[in-house]
């Protein structure tokens, strides 16, 4: 057999890269007409990926641009630790002075900037003036992941640092000439309208040029296409029963049906045909981090939500002893902003039965994550949640879904296994 096609962790390769036409089409639109955009998440969705393709000039031959019109500097927030608006533009200047490596004079105003003790927004002005004097249709792209970490404070970086280089550097982008030479693309976890500093009362907020663009998962359609169409490089032959058992486990999540695949041409290398139940198992322990990731990146209330999601599907379900939820789907219809936020973000999905609303996991793994969470707690964090709990219900309806975390962990053996539940999920009740 060929080498293994899948990469379950990091940026796929371009020649690996599947999907995602449209946002690769929003991309270029974005840089093609001088704008900036924004794309969000959860972990694992690809959003690194997307930025790594937009590196590479064939992709850019492919699309109708021209790529050596571009400057580009890609820089994953995270690797800069801590985080300080010096240690940005530092990693961003180094990394253009390579990219420059042939434009001497372009060196030479790089360096100068860098052996200064400070950069400011001046110094990045002078380095956009002298490439736009250059060519005019020159221009700087920075292509930047994880900013999550440019928006939270740390010891060296403090909340109005945070607020002024935000601001200075919305201001380098819609700066009427000089704008014309920067493009910026990054990523998030979620919105950034809904990430960074508390806001002033005057003035534009510091996101206000950037176009916000989520990254969902693969819908049905690509998923077929890209893995179980046997003209596909990534194509396995497998039982149907399997098939549609990491259908509905990965629903359409890039990297868990990047895991999926890398584990199935694992096993079929070493000359074994996994059952469900057995791949279920093996694939659990590969892929809990990317669901303990989407759990610590939740605010307080979203986990709250995803809390009683699971325990309205666990409802009648707890062993012999039977428990109702009261009051649910208004809480849900009062939240039904934060719902769409989780939906957005791939983490759930509603549809309708009866003519009723009904919120579910889009992964098995993440409602049997969110169980083990509520069976792994106790009082004290029971009580810690209370305050987010109170936010959303009643005293009464408090009270109540407390009384349900107790039964949960009083009854922990009825509560069902992860099998069970996967299981459950794939409608194959054990």
């Amino acid at each position: 057999m060929p080498n293994n096609p899948f990469f379950p962790a990091g940026p796929v390769p371009p020649e690996y890269f599947i999907g995602r036409k449209s946002e690769l089409r929003f991309a270029f639109d974005l840089i093609t007409k001088n704008l900036h955009g924004a794309f969000y998440g959860s972990p694992g969705m690809g959003k690194s990926s997307l930025l790594y393709l937009l590196t590479y000039s064939e992709i850019w031959q492919e699309q109708g641009q021209d790529y050596s019109k571009s400057l580009i500097v890609y820089l994953n927030c995270t690797n800069i630790n801590p985080f300080t608006p010096y240690a940005f533009w530092q990693e961003v200047l180094i990394l253009l002075k390579e990219e420059v490596e042939d434009n001497d004079e372009l060196k030479a105003v790089i360096d100068e900037v860098l052996e200064g003790d400070t950069i400011e927004k001046t110094d990045i002005r002078q380095i956009l003036r002298k490439i736009g004097k250059q060519d005019k249709d020159k221009f700087l792209l920075l292509l930047i992941d994880d900013y999550d970490s440019a928006l939270k404070t740390n010891t060296e970086y403090t909340e109005i640092e945070m607020l002024t280089f935000l601001s200075e550097f919305r201001n380098l982008a819609v700066d009427p000439k000089l704008g014309r030479h920067l493009r910026t693309i990054v990523t998030t976890f979620r919105r950034l309208n809904e990430l960074g500093p508390t806001l002033p009362l005057s003035g534009s907020p510091w996101y206000n040029h950037y176009i916000f663009q989520p990254i969902k998962p693969f819908s049905k359609a690509e998923v077929l296409e890209e893995f179980f169409t046997s003209t596909s490089p990534r194509f396995i032959r497998i039982k149907q029963s399997l098939q549609e058992g990491i259908l509905k486990i990965t629903d359409g999540h890039p990297q868990l049906l990047q895991n999926a695949g890398y584990l199935l041409y694992e096993r079929l290398q070493d000359g074994e045909i996994p059952d469900l139940e057995t791949f279920i198992k093996d694939f659990q322990g590969r892929t809990e981090q990317i669901f303990d990731n989407i759990w610590q990146l939740s605010t307080d209330e979203e986990q709250i939500l995803l809390i009683l999601i699971a325990l309205s599907r666990l409802e009648g379900n707890l062993g012999k002893k039977s428990f109702a939820l009261r009051g649910i789907d208004n809480i849900f219809s009062q939240k039904e902003r934060e719902l769409i936020d989780l939906e957005e973000r791939g983490i759930i999905k509603k549809t309708q039965e009866d003519w009723k609303t009904v919120y579910e996991f889009t992964s098995s793994m993440m409602e049997w994550w969110v169980l083990r969470e509520i069976e792994n707690s106790d009082e004290t964090e029971l009580k810690k949640r209370e305050k987010v709990f109170l936010r959303l219900m009643s005293r009464e309806q408090v009270e109540g879904v407390t009384q349900v975390f107790k039964q949960v962990w009083k009854y922990r053996k009825a509560v069902e296994s992860f099998v069970n539940i996967i299981s459950r999920f794939l409608g194959n009740p054990t």
